[in-house]
């Protein structure tokens, strides 16, 4: 017991079990404290690898010396050890607004850690709480934060993510986090592994065509809509059996149809919008059971590609554009929406979304998203929703298997 603990002060008594966990703890301390008249504050208990704390603030009219001595007692006989300390009367730090940072990757260093705590308290904040998230694919910790400097926390913790290999996320805590309810994602390189259109120059014979459009376009020689006018006209002739082998050869990303499939479960609404094609996303649709699905619809007739694009191409404000038109059907405002990609046509779909999470992407577009998440699994995105392992549905997947 703690030394000069008053048995005369009516102020909130810390009661601090530890130990390895067994059954009925709470419910017997609870009842010790029933019995006394006592009327608990807060409580909290947290268990690794078997190991427990529990911590309860209870509150007297009068501190009870019996009360103490009747909890010390059960603490002996169940091989448990209790410390006791009076606290304040009110919680200076209670109603201050919180921000979850997010620590994800595949190895997390105790020097990577330390970089990030130490972060926090340099721009003035404080860490009220940290909870393990997840162990696989990733390990992913949630540091609860009362903020000081957000704008200089968050710059700084981007530097700690370089030098450190890992991925970091800044939000808000509290229900604006956890209000996000739309999940809208690009396909080539973030969906799935492969890019559309290579595959297609693949079974048309013109790759290093498709190719050299495609270095035109990244020096700036082409815009996107007209290199991908350019390069589908490549394709012209191509027939409906080639198509079926192109869908054969679409791998998804590790921990796709895991990330769909959470989603889905925990009642998000999940689409997709891509420059590519109509033909492999609405495939997709249905292999996944996605909400919405947007692409670029390449003209069919008599069976064979005839190298032109029906309408509109999707390109860099389109898919912004379709990211607002899926929200308003799903009556979800832009706050809580998640956009996810991994190229410069995706950049002003991240920049209006309530999220935007650059998914293993190219530097450019890692320099200006606000979250960043380079490991090679869809589904530790769900860890910067906040999610938890536990949380993950992986349905029938057989163990070690990641799709």
């Amino acid at each position: 017991m703690g030394e000069g603990l008053s048995t005369q002060s009516a102020a909130p008594l810390l009661i601090r079990v530890t130990g390895r966990d067994r059954p009925r703890v709470v419910h017997d301390l609870l009842g010790l404290l029933d019995g006394a008249g006592a009327a608990v504050e807060d409580m909290e208990q947290l268990v690794v690898r078997e190991q427990l704390t529990l911590d309860v603030l209870a509150r007297l009219d009068r501190a009870d010396s019996g009360l103490i001595r009747d909890i010390l007692y059960w603490g002996h006989t169940e091989g448990l050890s209790v410390d006791f300390e009076q606290v304040e009367a009110t919680s200076q730090r209670a109603r201050l607004p919180r921000h979850a940072v997010t620590v994800l990757g595949e190895q997390l260093t105790p020097a990577g850690l330390a970089a990030v705590s130490g972060v926090v308290a340099d721009t003035g904040g404080n860490i009220d709480r940290i909870v393990r998230l997840a162990t696989e694919p990733v390990i992913a910790y949630d540091f609860s934060v009362i903020a000081g400097d957000v704008a200089e926390l968050r710059r700084r913790l981007l530097q700690v993510a370089r030098d450190h290999q890992v991925d970091i996320a800044v939000q808000a805590g509290g229900l604006e986090r956890r209000a996000k309810r739309l999940v809208v994602m690009d396909v080539d390189s973030t969906l799935i592994r492969n890019e559309m259109i290579d595959l297609l120059a693949e079974e048309a014979g013109c790759s290093d065509q498709v190719g050299a459009i495609t270095e035109r376009a990244m020096r700036g020689e082409l815009d996107f809509e007209g290199s991908l006018r350019e390069r589908v006209r490549l394709l012209k002739g191509l027939d409906g059996e080639a198509i079926e082998r192109v869908r054969g050869r679409i791998r998804l990303t590790p921990g796709a149809r895991t990330f769909v499939r959470t989603l889905k479960r925990l009642g998000y609404a999940v689409a997709i919008v891509s420059g590519g094609f109509t033909v492999f996303t609405d495939w997709l649709q249905d292999q996944l059971d996605l909400d919405h699905a947007y692409a670029n619809t390449i003209e069919i007739v008599d069976g064979r590609l005839t190298g032109e694009i029906i309408g509109a191409v999707v390109d860099r404000a389109g898919k912004a554009e379709l990211l607002g038109r899926i929200a308003a059907a799903e009556g979800v405002p832009l706050s809580q929406t998640v956009a996810i990609g991994d190229g410069a046509n995706d950049l002003d779909m991240l920049s209006v979304a309530g999220m935007g999470i650059a998914f293993n992407a190219k530097p450019a577009v890692r320099d200006q998203a606000e979250v960043t998440v380079s490991v090679p699994y869809l589904d530790a995105i769900l860890f910067m929703l906040g999610l938890r392992g536990s949380d993950v549905d992986h349905g029938e997947l057989a163990a070690g298997t990641r799709e």
